[in-house]
C-alpha cells in the first residue's frame, strides 16, 4: 500500500501528528485499538519538528527545544511506551541548567543540584539562597505530588497539600517571587524561569510556575533530546506502527462527519473519506473545531472554547548557523540554555507587548545553543536560536515583513553583548521568524502562538480546555489547546488516551499507570 493511501475505515482516527497526539495514539495502539493518525502536513511533529532551517546540515529545532516537563510524565518516567528501552529515545541532562549572564560579565549558573544552586545564589544575596532552598523543599515536601494530580487530570485529596497548591495557583508568578526575593538579579532569574511557559507572569494562576520550573531545572537541567526535538515524535510514530496503527501525512482533515449518536467520518481536504468505528480524537486547534463538523450543530462546550480562546503571548524567533558554540560571560561558561532579561524589562516587555510594540533593550529572552551538548546536530559548527515574545500586529502600522529582520539583528547584539562567538562572522546564517511566520510554519500556532494560547473562563485565564470529551458522543481532544496546556508535557495526549479507553469501556491500567 502506498503510505499516502487511506483506509476506508478505521477504529480510530487521531487528528494531527504533534506529540500530544502521538502520544495519545501510541497508548491507544498498544491498548489493542485499531488506530490512523491523519496529518495535514507532509511530516510529523508539529512543534516538536526538527528542520534545517538555514543551512544545509544544520539541524534546528523549529519551536521545542527543551524536554524537561515531560521527564515527570509517566510517559518517559517510568518508559510506559517503551519509548526509551525499546524505541531508543535518549535524553541528555545538561548541566549547567541554565546561565544568566550579566552585564557586568558576571554569571549566574544554575546547575542540576540544590546544593550548588544555592550555593551560586549566596554570591548575590544569602538570604535568597535561604528562600529558594525553602522554596523548592516546599514543592518537593507535597506541592510537587499535587501538582503532578493536576496535570494529569486526577481528582485531588482535601488535605492541607492539596489546598496550599491550590491555594499558590491562584497567585501571580511577579507576586510570588517579589514576596520571596529581595536582590535584583536572584528576581529577575526566577522570574526569568517562570516565563519558560509563554505566560504573562503577572497574570493570576501563576503563582505555581516559580517552584515548578526552578524544581525541573533542578532536576533534569536542559533535558536535550539527542538529535533534536523530532526524536520524541519519530520514536512514537514507531510505538504506533509497532502494534499495528498507520500515520499518514499530507492528509488534512477538513470535517468531522456526525450525527445525533455521534462521529461517523472523517473527510479529508482533497475528498477521501474515512468512517470511524469507534471515536476520533482531534489534537487540532480548539479554536477552529468546532467549524469543522459536519451534519450536527456543534456541542456548546465547543463553541465556548473557540469563543473564549484567545492567543496569549506571541512568540518570535530567530534561528542561526554558527561557526562554533557559545561561551557566556567573561569566564566563557559554556551552556546549551541561558537566559535574559530583568524584573523591570520583563514587566515592560508585556506592557510593550499588550500595546503592539517592541522591546528591544532588556527584553525576556530565551538563547539555545544544544550543540553545546549534542554537537551532532551540526557538524563542525554550531546552531543557536533566540526566543523571545512580539505582538503579532504592531501598533505603528509597520508590517514584520519590513520589521523581522532589524529586530532580530537587534536581539543578536543584545546577546553578543554577553557572550563570545557571536560576532558577524561567527554567523554563517541568520532567519528571524516573525508572529506571522511561526503561524505559517505550523497552522496550529494561531495569532503565533506556539503554546496553545489561552482561556478566559468566568473570569479567569487558563492555558489549556479542561476537558477532553465533547458532549458529542466518540469524539475527544488532546493538543496544547486542551489541559494543561502547552509545552513539551505529553500530559494532554496521555490525558486524552485514558479519556478515550474509559469512554469506550476499556481499562487504562492496562497501558498507563495511575499517575
Amino acid at each position: 500500500m502506498n503510505p499516502t493511501d487511506l483506509p476506508t475505515r478505521a477504529e480510530v482516527v487521531v487528528v494531527g501528528a504533534g506529540h500530544n497526539s502521538l502520544v495519545a495514539a501510541a497508548y491507544l495502539a498498544r491498548a489493542g485499538l485499531e488506530v490512523l493518525v491523519l496529518e495535514a502536513g507532509p511530516t510529523v511533529g508539529g512543534n516538536t519538528r526538527t528542520e534545517e532551517l538555514t543551512l544545509p546540515g544544520f539541524a534546528h529545532d523549529s519551536c521545542s527545544s527543551a524536554h524537561v516537563l515531560i521527564q515527570n510524565n509517566p510517559l518517559v518516567r517510568d518508559d510506559e511506551l517503551g519509548l526509551v528501552a525499546e524505541q531508543g529515545l535518549r535524553y541528555l541532562r545538561t548541566d549547567p541548567a541554565v546561565v544568566m549572564p550579566l552585564p557586568d560579565g558576571d554569571v549566574l549558573t544554575m546547575r542540576p543540584d540544590l546544593d550548588a544552586t544555592c550555593d551560586e545564589l549566596a554570591r548575590f544575596s544569602e538570604g535568597d539562597a535561604r528562600a529558594f532552598r525553602t522554596m523548592v523543599d516546599t514543592w518537593r515536601g507535597g506541592l510537587a505530588a499535587a501538582h503532578g494530580r493536576w496535570s494529569s487530570d486526577l481528582p485531588q485529596p482535601r488535605d492541607a497539600v492539596t489546598g496550599a497548591y491550590l491555594q499558590l495557583r491562584e497567585r501571580s508568578a511577579w507576586d510570588v517571587v517579589h514576596e520571596t526575593y529581595e536582590h535584583p538579579v536572584v528576581r529577575s532569574f526566577v522570574l526569568w524561569l517562570a516565563m519558560a511557559t509563554i505566560q504573562d507572569p503577572r497574570r493570576p494562576g501563576t503563582g505555581f510556575l516559580p517552584s515548578s520550573l526552578a524544581v525541573g531545572r533542578l532536576e533534569f537541567g536542559w533535558t536535550t533530546p539527542v538529535g533534536g526535538s523530532q526524536a520524541l515524535p519519530d520514536a512514537l510514530v514507531r510505538v504506533v506502527t509497532a502494534h499495528g496503527g498507520r500515520v499518514v501525512c499530507d492528509a488534512a482533515v477538513a470535517s468531522v462527519r456526525c450525527d445525533a449518536d455521534g462521529v461517523r467520518a472523517v473527510v479529508t481536504a482533497d475528498g477521501r473519506v474515512v468512517e470511524v468505528g469507534r471515536a476520533v480524537v482531534d489534537g487540532g486547534h480548539l479554536a477552529t473545531l468546532a467549524g469543522r463538523l459536519e451534519g450536527v450543530e456543534p456541542p456548546a462546550d465547543l463553541v465556548r472554547a473557540r469563543d473564549a480562546w484567545r492567543p496569549g503571548l506571541s512568540v518570535l524567533a530567530v534561528h542561526a548557523a554558527l561557526r562554533s558554540d557559545l561561551a557566556f560571560g567573561s569566564a566563557g561558561t559554556p551552556s546549551a540554555a541561558a537566559g535574559f532579561g530583568t524584573t523591570t524589562g520583563m514587566a515592560r516587555h508585556m506592557r510593550a507587548h499588550a500595546a503592539g510594540e517592541l522591546e528591544a533593550d532588556d527584553p525576556w529572552l530565551l538563547v539555545v545553543n544544544q550543540t553545546v551538548v549534542d554537537p551532532g546536530r551540526a557538524p563542525g559548527g554550531a546552531t543557536f536560536k533566540i526566543l523571545t515574545v512580539a505582538p503579532s500586529v504592531l501598533a505603528d502600522g509597520r508590517e514584520w515583513a519590513t520589521v523581522k529582520d532589524a529586530y532580530g539583528r537587534r536581539l543578536v547584539e543584545l546577546v553578543a553583548a554577553r557572550c563570545a562567538g557571536l560576532d558577524p562572522d561567527d554567523v554563517l546564517a541568520l532567519r528571524t521568524e516573525s508572529p506571522l511566520d511561526v503561524a505559517a510554519h505550523n497552522p496550529q500556532n494561531l495569532g503565533g502562538s506556539c503554546h496553545g494560547g489561552e482561556f478566559e473562563l468566568d473570569g479567569r485565564v487558563v492555558a489549556g480546555w479542561p476537558r477532553y470529551d465533547t458532549g458529542l458522543p466518540g469524539l475527544y481532544l488532546t493538543g496544547a489547546t486542551t489541559h494543561p496546556g502547552g509545552s513539551v508535557s505529553g500530559r494532554p495526549g496521555r490525558n486524552a488516551a485514558r479519556a478515550v479507553l474509559r469512554g469506550l469501556g476499556l481499562d487504562p491500567a492496562t497501558v498507563m499507570g495511575p499517575g
